[in-house]
């Protein structure tokens, strides 16, 4: 595991972006794995200024999301279809017909998400898996008591998640509470992960998630048996890490030997 600690959330989301950036260099048909909300957006942004400029190509690319609420079409103004095309997909060069987000409307949901981890399959599986962390240690939508080993599925949200997530709507009736997500086995399937975290309240979050024993109350501390995951925290998301010495110090290390060590 790789804890990058920066002062400022631009800085983070920079760092995020050069990673995402050297292993599209890597591999021109990257599977990625990506997350909606705002902690992405200055990511998404950078990517984008990165496409601009001739820097990396999409082309190539294919994506999955995480999740979707059930009950909102695609071209819902609050759906994570349209969030991903408003804030990604339109302003670079990738394909639309490689950029997978699971189908809020689906009817059979059970036939759908079995669809969805297939097509994962079928793609090879997610090379770089993008994620959040919601207040309460989430991942994707996989609220506390989600089985470690879960896989795509429809799920109940939390009180919590529907608080957070009402900033979005007019008024919180209106936050579905349902959604298709992907499960926290999903995740760990892929093959390299990086989670973005800002703020203080996600604080007590992402110490639990790094530090705190592996437990479905906090489905970001399965990250813990992943072999291949690099934490991006500005200062305050960092403020409750116990170790951050130590991961100065790999960092460091890393830097003089010319190599990420996990």
């Amino acid at each position: 595991m790789r804890v990058i600690i920066r002062k400022t959330y631009e800085e983070i989301s920079k760092e995020a972006a050069n990673l995402v950036k050297s292993r599209i260099e890597k591999k021109p048909d990257l599977v990625l794995g990506l997350a909606t909300g705002s902690t992405p957006l200055g990511l998404y942004k950078e990517l984008i200024r990165m496409n601009k400029e001739n820097l990396i190509s999409f082309k190539r690319v294919k994506t999955f999301n995480l999740d979707e609420y059930y009950g909102l079409s695609g071209d819902h103004p609050q759906s994570y279809r349209y969030f991903m095309n408003t804030n990604l997909f339109d302003h670079i060069d990738i394909d639309k017909s490689n950029t997978m987000v699971p189908d809020g409307t689906a009817e059979d949901w059970e036939e759908f998400c079995r669809y969805y981890e297939n097509q994962i399959k079928k793609a090879g599986g997610i090379d770089l898996q993008v994620l959040g962390i919601g207040s309460d240690g989430h991942i994707a939508f996989n609220e506390p008591g989600s089985s470690l080993s879960s896989r795509t599925r429809l799920v109940a949200l939390d009180a919590q998640t529907i608080e957070d997530n009402s900033r979005f709507f007019q008024d919180k009736s209106q936050v579905p509470r349902f959604a298709l997500s992907m499960g926290v086995g999903t995740i760990l399937e892929a093959k390299e992960i990086i989670l973005v975290a800002n703020g203080k309240n996600k604080a007590y979050a992402i110490a639990q998630a790094i530090e705190g024993p592996v437990t479905s109350l906090i489905s970001a501390s399965a990250l813990q048996m992943h072999q291949r995951v690099t934490f991006f925290l500005d200062e305050q998301a960092a403020s409750e890490l116990k170790r951050v010495n130590y991961y100065k110090f790999v960092e460091e290390a890393e830097k003089k030997i010319g190599k990420e060590i996990f």
